[in-house]
Formats: structure tokens, C-alpha cells, sequence
């Protein structure tokens, strides 16, 4: 668990510094509103999906162990493995879909900027 952490910590860090790459070189994008993101900003907001969603999985695993923690203090082992448990299955759902959705839109910029470049 700890090691898909600093996995995901290094993807999303990752995703950022191509963001701010990619922003910072794409001018005439700069005046331009609506739907059609430029390829920094797409990465970007890649980096920041992939971000929330891994602090969106961690607060479930927490939220599990804590109340995993509360139930086994006051004697209930059965719900504290099932809290735990839910709490576990909940953060890997929402770090999954954080990062795939995140992942799509960084290779989403990324494809726009390779696009301007040729």
C-alpha cells in the first residue's frame, strides 16, 4: 500500500512539472474560452485528478481504520474487519479512478502539445 503511495506521489508530481512545461510554452491559447483546454492545462488538470483521487482513497482507508479501530476497542472484531475492509475497497476504487481518469487527460495534453510541435 505504502509503495502504490509514493507511486502514485511521483506520477502526480510527474504530470505537474509536464503541465507547467507544457502551460508555460503554449501563448496563443492564452485569450481562448470554453471547452477547447490548452495542452498545459490538460495536463495539469490530469495531475490535480490524479491528486485528488489519491487523497480522496487515503481519507477512505483512514476513515476504515479508525472506525475499524473504534469497533475492536469496544469489542466488535467482526465490524472492525468489515470496517476496515470497506475503507480499503473504497480507497483503491477511488485511487483507480483517480488515476485513470487523471492519466487520460495528462496523455490527452500531452498528445495537444506533441500536435503543435508537428
Amino acid at each position: 500500500m505504502l509503495k502504490v503511495k509514493y507511486d502514485l506521489v511521483r506520477l502526480a508530481l510527474f504530470g505537474f512539472c509536464m503541465g507547467v512545461c507544457v502551460w508555460g510554452q503554449s501563448s496563443d491559447n492564452a485569450n481562448q474560452t470554453g471547452r477547447n483546454q490548452g495542452a498545459g492545462h490538460e495536463i495539469g488538470s490530469g495531475a490535480a485528478t490524479i491528486g485528488k483521487g489519491a487523497a480522496k482513497g487515503t481519507g477512505h482507508v483512514a476513515k476504515g481504520a479508525a472506525q475499524g479501530a473504534g469497533d475492536l476497542v469496544t469489542l466488535h472484531p467482526a465490524k472492525a474487519g468489515a470496517a476496515v475492509g470497506k475503507g480499503a475497497a473504497s480507497g483503491g476504487k477511488d485511487v483507480v479512478v483517480g488515476t485513470t481518469k487523471g492519466t487520460g487527460k495528462v496523455f490527452k495534453g500531452v498528445g495537444k502539445g506533441l500536435k503543435k510541435i508537428f
